[in-house]
């Protein structure tokens, strides 16, 4: 398996929506395997395809306690049919918008529509960290990132520190 390059922050790339994915073959197989690759090295505990230049529909996830080992899901042309309730997702991070944590608004329980890497249809409720976990990648199929729910002064602050290190680069 390979790691994959991981995008970060303010790269273009992770504003574009994606397009649904039309065929699951072996080359999106491998695909899959990369991006969980990555995942666990960085180490996370999600990842769309847009964080590593993929521009399909569709997201890996482990929210699995490390010490009882993998439990990877895939989730193809993934969508949330209903939300509700609210949560406060607590210091929420993301691969690619390193060394950031904020709180951001959730919906607590969810519905999910997909299909799985083998091309199975799945329907599932989803609430607690799963539900947070789901909302924040699916976000990204999107083009939103978790700054982009929370309050413009940190949102300006985050991006100011992000130019200021570019700069110094």
């Amino acid at each position: 398996m390979t790691v994959l390059d991981i995008l970060t922050y303010p790269d273009k790339f992770l504003k574009k929506q994606t397009a649904a994915v039309e065929n699951i073959d072996g080359a999106l197989q491998t695909v899959f395997d990369n991006m969980a690759a990555t995942m666990y090295q960085a180490p996370g505990i999600g990842l769309a395809a847009p964080q590593v230049g993929i521009g399909q529909s569709f997201v890996i996830y482990d929210i699995a306690p490390r010490e009882e080992g993998h439990d990877l899901q895939v989730l193809v042309n993934p969508k949330i049919i209903t939300s509700e309730g609210e949560i406060i997702s607590e210091n929420e991070g993301c691969l690619s918008v390193p060394e950031f944590r904020a709180d951001v608004k959730r919906a607590e329980r969810i519905l999910v529509e997909g299909v799985d890497r083998d091309g199975n249809p799945l329907r599932f409720e989803a609430d607690g960290m799963l539900a947070i976990v789901i909302q924040h990648e699916l976000d990204h199929l999107d083009g939103t990132l978790f700054i982009d729910h929370i309050s413009a002064l940190k949102r300006q602050m985050y991006k100011r520190r992000v130019k200021k290190e570019m700069k110094q680069r």
